[in-house]
């Protein structure tokens, strides 16, 4: 706790200080953003908002907040740019992103192939054989966009800030080992939550956190993290941290809850850790391949 709240050696607050003001401040402009959202829809509305709208105008809420809260703290209290966090404005940017989510497309993918082979999916069909086309491409636009707000809200949050600031005060490994910590006593809140849960979402803080290590950039974590959530719920159908989307597949699940997460989804089941070791190679091998790429455009120029 001393190295975490004093030091006479910088000319700044310790990290554990930085943190716990950001955290307020995060706090504090939630209830005003949400103030200002939620009661001219109530009034105009039925006052009611729950479901898919419902997490949708949570990640609105939560997006500016969680914005302003990481800019202010670090440019005051860290003392740095909001860009130092890992936000390299450039074309490996957007490669990154997309690179992160088709590794994740390949993860939910083999979720999906291992769950079926094992008899633990039951097919019932396509989204659009009972929806019109509009309706579906609207649909999975709309899930889409919110789950870019939840990687960028999340990522710039968790391998943003909260490990940054930790690794800058203790180490990387401890801020990496913290920071998933908090990651995944986060999503206690969420339906169907377990303490196998948590220990599921850890796992896959680790894995985003390696997505970051490996770049030292946001951009490849939060592609990882809108991929994750958009082919785990909106393509192969399954619970996405226990809450259930619009979905392109649809089935049905059984199966040892062990293995499959239930409820919850595979990030609480066994079935999630192959996945994660195959998301890792990848991650790793398009990091060596991108540094290469760099280190060659560089020579060029």
């Amino acid at each position: 706790m001393k190295h975490l709240f004093l030091s006479p050696t910088e000319p700044r607050l310790r990290a554990g200080w930085r943190l716990l003001i950001q955290t307020i401040l995060f706090l504090a402009l939630t209830i005003c953003f949400g103030i200002l959202i939620l009661v001219p829809y109530s009034l105009l509305g039925n006052g009611e908002l729950s479901g898919f709208p419902y997490m949708l105008a949570g990640e609105v809420i939560e997006v500016f907040p969680i914005t302003l809260s990481v800019f202010l703290a670090r440019r005051f209290l860290d003392k740095r740019s909001f860009a130092s966090l890992g936000f390299k404005l450039n074309w490996q940017a957007l490669v990154d992103i997309l690179a992160g989510i088709t590794i994740t497309f390949m993860m939910m993918g083999l979720i999906y192939l291992i769950m079926w082979s094992l008899g633990w999916i039951q097919f019932e069909g396509f989204s659009w054989e009972e929806a019109q086309p509009a309706a579906v491409v609207m649909n999975t636009l709309l899930i889409f966009l919110t789950f870019v707000l939840v990687g960028w809200n999340e990522e710039l949050l968790c391998r943003g800030y909260h490990l940054q600031t930790f690794a800058s005060s203790l180490n990387t490994f401890w801020g990496v080992a913290i920071s998933s910590i908090i990651f995944g006593c986060l999503h206690l809140l969420n339906p169907n939550a377990t303490w196998i849960s948590a220990v599921g979402i850890f796992l896959a803080g680790l894995f985003l956190s390696y997505g970051y290590l490996r770049t030292r950039q946001l951009w490849l974590p939060i592609g990882l993290h809108i991929g994750w959530n958009f082919f785990e719920g909106a393509v192969f159908g399954f619970p996405v941290s226990g809450m259930e989307f619009y979905r392109l597949i649809r089935h049905t699940v059984s199966g040892p809850e062990l293995w499959t997460g239930s409820a919850f989804g595979p990030e609480a089941g066994l079935v999630v850790l192959p996945a994660l070791a195959l998301g890792a190679v990848l991650v790793y091998g398009y990091s060596v391949v991108s540094r290469e790429s760099e280190v060659e455009s560089g020579k060029r120029v």
